[in-house]
């Protein structure tokens, strides 16, 4: 299967113009079957995506590890390995602590998830989250050295805001900034996509269907597992729950109209948004990567588009994913 082509930056590689995050496989949302989760990878490499996104915090390492199994057999320089480092604060339940950016502790990270991934370098490296008490020159340029001793390719961030991606990117180039983009979170379009767009760097959306929201599959009566993180988020709890499955269900009547999923529509709109945007979809199983996969071939007009966004009106959403707000993360 032949998958259509980005490039990550001004002057990088080529990767599929969707690619996998693999986050859920490992963390977050219950239980997964291992099997299930390399069959999926393994499956989305031979129908050509070439872009595969992991955190070292993924299940503290077990992501980066499930990965490594996964490649066995597959030529690593066909693909590219998206990383994002924060484990140095992290308790043994998983729980998020304190971002640390200090130099020295981004080597350590990186010399571990080499050997998890069993690799020698990263195609793209990032932080997670800003440590506020490190000068985001001090991080980037800690980076920059791993990228001149080979080790990392390119350099990205995640969750910033333009002030920090303009600062980051004067000390090296970036080539890719990582944000939560989807019909119901539009908040990056105010600053963060015009600015990146200036400097030549590529979204990685992550969170294209709201995780899961959007997938057209949710309903009001689903049971979560008890280690489901959704189960305590605003936006799907109650009665935010049910005024957003009135939204996809508008959703539904374009897609119907299509002969598509809901997913595909949702996933369809991030990446018809502009050139410099390559949704992550996170597919868990090979049933939901098949789906989102018919992506490719669809083509929506500035009409599709503009009928997509008034079904899904961004006053309309209910309730937060994070119970602290995203935008308290943009510095």
């Amino acid at each position: 299967m032949f998958i259509k082509e980005r490039i990550v930056g001004q002057n990088g590689p080529l990767v599929s113009e969707i690619g996998l995050g693999c986050m859920g496989m490992s963390w977050l949302y219950g239980e997964t079957d291992r099997n299930e989760s390399i069959a999926t990878i393994q499956e989305a490499l031979e129908s050509g995506i070439t872009l595969l996104d992991t955190g070292d915090f993924y299940g503290n390492g077990h992501n980066e590890v499930l990965i490594r199994e996964a490649l066995r057999g597959f030529r690593r320089e066909n693909m590219f390995i998206s990383v994002k480092f924060d484990s140095k604060h992290r308790s043994p339940g998983d729980k998020f602590g304190v971002e640390d950016n200090r130099p020295e502790a981004i080597k350590d990270f990186l010399k571990y998830t080499l050997q998890r991934l069993g690799t020698d370098y990263i195609d793209l490296y990032q932080p997670a989250r800003i440590d506020p008490s490190i000068p985001i020159e001090e991080t980037i340029g800690a980076i920059s050295d791993l990228v001149k001793e080979g080790y990392v390719r390119h350099i990205g961030l995640s969750e910033v805001g333009a002030k920090t991606i303009r600062r980051a990117h004067a000390i090296h180039p970036l080539s890719w900034v990582q944000s939560e983009y989807s019909l119901f979170n539009r908040e990056i379009e105010l600053e963060i996509l015009p600015t990146i767009r200036e400097l030549g760097i590529t979204l990685s959306a992550y969170g294209v269907l709201s995780r899961g929201l959007l997938s057209g599959a949710w309903t009001k009566d689903r049971i979560f597992s008890s280690n489901d993180k959704r189960m305590k988020a605003p936006r799907f709890t109650n009665e935010n729950l049910e005024k957003n499955l009135m939204l996809v269900e508008a959703l539904r009547e374009i897609a119907l109209e299509k002969h598509i999923p809901v997913s595909q529509l949702a996933i369809g709109w991030v990446l018809s948004k502009q050139e410099n945007v390559i949704p992550l979809v996170g597919a868990r199983k090979r049933t939901q990567l098949r789906e989102m996969l018919g992506v490719d071939n669809l083509d929506l007009s500035p009409e599709d588009l503009v009928r997509i966004e008034n079904a899904v009106p961004q006053e309309s959403v209910a309730g937060e994913y994070y119970a602290v707000p995203r935008k308290k993360w943009f510095l």
